[in-house]
């Protein structure tokens, strides 16, 4: 089951602000990741499942945060249906992200009290997944949706809905700006941030310092807002 309650996993991903999101089939280099980004202050990572047996790369992730008490929110992404949500829910998933709206991976979620935020493009989806209990929605792909421009005109009728887009986020202060002046509550940012070179290369380190760079960015934005 999830360490973290709903209400501590949410606050924590406004709090930072962003989420790193990617995915490895190895399990050595997936833990390198998420312990980089969370050494470069985002906290909340999603782990996407992409990959064939990709909840087992997530279950041996899961279990060296936990034997050694790692302050880590993991969390899984690219979830379509509730069997699968089920299954990392199981395996202790603290939430679970999707790039489309499913009823019933809402319930199996809420069943539970993990976080669920669901991919949506529209008005109506947002409102739909918002009467299913969502407290963050994602907007994917974000760019292609309508990008911050869509953000701001749906908060002008809905200025409660808490948005998260992802795709088309850059690692960038421009592009970060841009997307929090719109009035998104976080961000997800997944190869613009972990990149294929850092993969490659391990070079973790790197990472840590892009993470860090991008959490200080956003800091600084909401600050001045």
């Amino acid at each position: 089951m999830a360490k973290y309650d709903r209400m501590t996993v949410l606050n924590a991903i406004a709090g930072v602000g962003m989420v790193p999101v990617f995915y490895n089939k190895d399990p050595k280099v997936t833990i390198d990741v998420i312990k980089a980004c969370a050494d470069g202050g985002a906290r909340c990572v999603e782990f996407t499942n992409r990959g064939d047996l990709a909840w087992k790369v997530f279950v041996e992730a899961q279990e060296h945060i936990l034997a050694n008490d790692l302050d880590i929110i993991l969390g899984v992404g690219s979830i379509v249906d509730a069997p699968t949500a089920g299954i990392y829910i199981s395996s202790g998933a603290n939430f679970v992200v999707g790039p489309l709206l499913n009823p019933d991976v809402a319930k199996v979620c809420n069943r539970r009290k993990v976080p669920y935020s669901p991919g949506c493009g529209s008005a109506s989806e947002i409102s739909q997944a918002e009467e299913l209990g969502v407290e963050i929605v994602k907007v994917f792909p974000g760019k292609e949706v309508g990008g911050p421009a869509f953000v701001k005109s749906i908060l002008g009728p809905c200025p409660w809905t808490r948005i998260m887009p992802t795709g088309g986020v850059d690692a960038t202060r421009d592009s970060l700006e841009e997307w929090f002046k719109a009035g998104v509550s976080c961000v997800g940012i997944g190869s613009n941030l972990v990149t294929k070179d850092v993969i490659a290369n391990g070079d973790y380190a790197t990472l840590t310092k892009n993470v860090k760079q991008v959490v200080g960015w956003i800091e600084e934005i909401r600050a001045s807002l």
